[in-house]
């Protein structure tokens, strides 16, 4: 019954469906390539800033710095050098993971044949934080199998065609989600695993052959003639006209792979991720601003049954950005769209970092006790009907309210109003019409009675005459009396929780006793992915609530600097770099998810021991 669901799926046209003269353009790929570069203040980077300013002035601190940005075109280098931001470009697999003993011996796998990797699979196998064991050789082996698939093979099972005389049908396994991604891309992006397509080839004029020639021409083309010829897609559309949606899908159906096997899942935020600023909280005029971001989380997986079906999660490890910006200079510059793309994948860090920082605390909601969260509106009065409540009041019936403008007047006075009918059972035409004073008595109960105890019972006289105007019919609180939108505005509290009361905050993967929490974000622009690592520091995300100074003793930032490292884009098109982003983020993953144990002693941070220390190799940074 589930046959014709692939014809939901848009696949790419056919060659003769389209005259090559009508295929646009392929779109260029060029990646931002801002990379700044940032003193640390033990060598003088910001004292040297601090004196060159003129005398009597000090530098703006950075929550008010960066509260001054209202739109996109605000944003400029100084933001992100005032933040001590410097990246690291093509960082290698041991350079983003924090310890690269947590990255298995790839090579050693692939030389493993199917009954060894099945025979060593169990010895490669690690304990997990979440109680389960990690994936071991067979799974990786098993994963690389299905990512090396081609891409002609692996589109024939998704668009459902049967496999060309002489091979079988690719087998994708877990892998399909993310051919069937993979081929909406090819619509719009063109399939680079493939030599670039020759121009079109000119007409071939007759040429005088030898009868024996002819002869064996003319054999060959009736065997031509006879071979069935296999659809041949290819890229109508450019890659800008591509929808936002296919890029995420396609980076999530991509970590899915290794998120899985490791207890974790890409889980769409709940609540709108916020990076929230607060200006120094001490004082009377403290001030609070957020940035928004459309980035994903990376959560662990609850082990209770109960709780997985409740939509608990836990985390988060990792943010998930997928950018859809496509105009970015050849050659390496600060641009603006290259200065805004490295802005969204920093936001989404803190964010997470905000997020992962939430552990062990309770929400303090923005305007908790303020007087504008607290104190009633209009002087402290009462207030009154307003918009459609007062048309309510008036209305032929009860029971609905006529929609239209709140500030309009009504179309026709209470006087030139139609009397309702009256309570008698049997109507007689000599009483048909109601005593003059029964209006004005009606009016006036209305006018006493208040809004909130109209009925909420469908209207009859509305269905039955032909009126054009349209009614809405109110909603019912809990006590059965009338809620409408209007309470919304009345009602005066801080706004709403930006905790998400499904999610479990907790910093899994953090190393407890250093003073900075290494946030991933993998991030994906055109048809590639790229991992990022954001070296965040403890004293940055309290500067940004408001609770410290962001200068120290020096002048210099209090928080040092915000180290980025990336890797290199990975292309989704091609099999072997398919197979090396899946090699980087197995190594992510099994650092963000190793085993915490107990360990007596001192902690690096000084005091008693007791640091919870995770197991593997430990290093110093």
């Amino acid at each position: 019954m589930f046959g014709s669901l692939h014809t939901l799926i848009p696949a790419a046209p056919v060659l003769s469906n389209i005259k090559p003269e009508d295929i646009p353009p392929p779109t260029p790929i060029h990646f931002p390539q801002c990379y700044p570069q940032v003193q640390d203040d033990d060598d003088g980077g910001d004292q040297q800033q601090a004196d060159s300013a003129p005398e009597g002035r000090t530098r703006k601190p950075i929550t008010k710095l960066l509260q001054s940005i209202v739109r996109p075109t605000d944003l400029s280098i100084s933001h992100l050098e005032a933040l001590g931001v410097q990246v690291i470009p093509d960082s290698t697999p041991e350079e983003l993971v924090p310890d690269p003993s947590f990255i298995p011996d790839f090579a050693a796998w692939d030389a493993l044949s199917s009954e060894e990797a099945h025979l060593k699979n169990e010895s490669t196998r690690k304990r997990l934080n979440n109680g389960a064991l990690s994936p071991g050789c067979q799974t990786y082996l098993d994963r690389k199998r299905e990512l090396s698939i081609d891409n002609d093979a692996a589109y024939r099972t998704v668009r459902r065609l049967p496999a060309p005389k002489g091979q079988s049908q690719a087998r994708l396994g877990n892998a399909y989600e993310f051919y069937r991604h993979l081929e909406l891309f090819t619509t719009y992006w063109d399939d680079t695993s493939k030599p670039t397509p020759p121009g079109p080839k000119p007409t071939e004029t007759a040429s005088s052959e030898t009868p024996n020639g002819a002869d064996g021409d003319s054999k060959e083309k009736e065997e031509d003639a006879n071979t069935p010829k296999e659809a041949e897609y290819f890229r109508t559309c450019s890659g800008e006209k591509m929808p936002p949606d296919y890029r995420g899908g396609m980076v999530n159906a991509f970590l899915k792979l290794v998120a899985y096997d490791f207890g974790c899942n890409v889980t769409a935020a709940r609540v709108e991720p916020r990076l929230h600023i607060t200006t120094n909280q001490s004082s009377p005029r403290s001030r609070s601003s957020y940035f928004t971001s459309g980035c994903t989380f990376l959560f662990r997986s609850p082990t209770t049954r109960e709780a997985a079906r409740a939509g608990v999660v836990e985390g988060p490890l990792a943010a998930v950005s997928a950018r859809h910006t496509i105009t970015f200079p050849p050659t390496p510059s600060t641009d603006k769209e290259s200065l805004l793309d490295l802005s969204r994948e920093l936001i989404s860090a803190i964010i997470t970092a905000q997020h992962r920082a939430r552990e062990g605390k309770t929400e303090k909601r923005i305007g908790e006790n303020a007087w504008w969260a607290s104190k009633p509106r209009w002087g402290g009065g009462p207030g009154g009907p307003i918009g459609r409540e007062i048309e309510a009041q008036s209305a032929k019936s009860t029971n609905d309210v006529i929609l239209g403008d709140k500030d309009a007047p009504p179309p026709e006075s209470a006087a030139d109003a139609a009397p309702p009918p009256p309570p008698a059972p049997v109507i007689s035409p000599s009483s048909s019409s109601p005593a003059p004073s029964s209006a004005p008595s009606l009016a006036s109960s209305l006018a006493r009675r208040p809004y909130s105890s109209l009925s909420s019972s469908s209207s009859r006289g509305s269905s039955s005459s032909g009126s054009s105007s349209k009614r809405l019919k109110t909603k019912s609180g809990k006590d059965g009396k009338q809620n409408p939108i209007y309470d919304a505005y009345r009602r005066v509290q801080p706004p709403n929780s930006q905790w998400d009361k499904k999610a479990k905050y907790t910093a899994i993967g953090r190393v407890k006793s250093a003073g900075y929490d290494d946030i991933f974000v993998i991030s994906g622009l055109f048809h590639h992915v790229s991992v990022v690592r954001v070296r965040v520091p403890n004293r940055l995300l309290e500067v940004l609530e408001g609770n410290l100074n962001d200068v120290d003793k020096k002048g210099g930032r209090s928080w040092g600097k915000v180290e980025v490292r990336r890797s290199q884009w990975f292309d989704f098109f091609k099999q072997e770099e398919r197979v090396k982003a899946v090699q980087l983020m197995w190594g992510v993953m099994a650092w963000l998810m190793r085993e915490e144990t107990e360990e007596k002693g001192e902690g690096e941070g000084g005091g008693g021991g007791g640091d919870v220390v995770m197991s593997g190799q430990t290093r110093d940074y």
